[in-house]
């Protein structure tokens, strides 16, 4: 029950307009949840656990599983009913973040303000984490008891292809590493992001979605917005790269630029980039217009989005 009335106090604030305080009251909720589903570090094997929790609890803004709870708010699922699948997200994102920080991938040393996983221990140790943590995902959904067994099968499916191959994150990891050192197109670019980062953000919305229900009209709509959410975190993260610093970011800066990576400021400019940005926003905001019901929510994380710094 305490559960059930915290997740209640969350997601049913009289619409959190507010969205740094909602996703703050998510990550609270999101961490919670997340220290019941991880092993300990006391039980075997502990190293392995021990990479995992440094990984999961390092500070991470939680944005996936919060932006799911605030599309499921928006179509009344019952608060409870989304916890499990919201945790299922994050735990795919650290995965990815583990393994993207090996030296076969980015070789990042710093990951939101600390070692990497295969620093703070060894890449054998950040491999099997990583490994671990995509398991858990799929059997946090799979023994969701509060969801009907179809529906678990259709959010395992619709979070699996969102991970993998040939549309998925692991698709654009792929990508973004072929296009390293050489000089791709706008559309090449948009291809990478929309794969790369915008398919995990697409299917935490889906997923948000699909819980209460929602027909077929509005799961489209939910889609472009965030099709065009994904893509406007990435954007984002592209110009943060060259115009913050570590301690902005809790990673190294300009990596992207020294490794030859395929960004929005490599290929249009600062500036140019900043216009792309405004375009994106709106054309996520526009995507709302076609649900009816509140959606001031929705709006509110695409604005945060547009303006954050970190």
């Amino acid at each position: 029950m305490m559960v059930r009335s915290f997740v209640s106090s969350v997601v049913n604030n009289p619409i959190a307009t507010d969205v740094r305080e909602f996703l703050a009251s998510c990550r609270t909720l999101i961490d919670a949840e997340l220290d019941r589903l991880i092993p300990k570090e006391s039980e075997s094997p502990q190293r392995v656990h021990s990479a995992i929790r440094w990984s999961v609890f390092a500070g991470g803004k939680r944005f996936r599983p919060a932006l799911l709870i605030a599309v499921g708010q928006t179509f009344g699922a019952p608060p409870d009913h989304l916890l499990r699948t919201a945790c299922a997200l994050e735990l795919i994102h650290t995965y990815s973040l583990i393994h993207d920080d090996l030296p076969s991938m980015d070789d990042d040393d710093l990951r939101r303000g600390r070692a990497t996983c295969h620093v703070k221990f060894d890449e054998a140790t950040a491999i099997l984490a990583g490994d671990a943590l995509q398991a858990l995902a799929f059997q946090t959904i799979a023994e969701d008891e509060k969801l009907a067994p179809d529906l678990r099968v259709k959010l395992i499916s619709e979070v699996a292809r969102a991970s993998g191959v040939p549309e998925g994150m692991v698709a654009g990891q792929a990508l973004d590493l072929e296009a390293e050192s050489r000089t791709v197109d706008g559309d090449e670019l948009e291809t990478i992001h929309h794969r790369k980062t915008g398919a995990l953000i697409r299917a935490a919305a889906r997923c948000g979605a699909m819980i209460p229900n929602a027909n077929e009209d509005e799961l489209e709509a939910i889609t472009a917005y965030a099709t065009n959410l994904g893509l406007l975190f990435q954007i984002t993260d592209d110009l943060l790269d060259v115009t913050a610093t570590v301690e902005d970011l809790g990673k190294t800066p300009g990596k992207d630029a020294r490794a030859q990576k395929a960004t929005f400021p490599a290929l249009y400019g600062i500036e140019a980039t900043r216009a792309q940005l405004k375009s994106v926003h709106t054309a996520a905001r526009s995507a709302l217009e076609r649900i009816e019901g509140e959606t001031q929510l929705l709006q509110s994380i695409a604005d945060f989005i547009l303006q954050r710094q970190v």
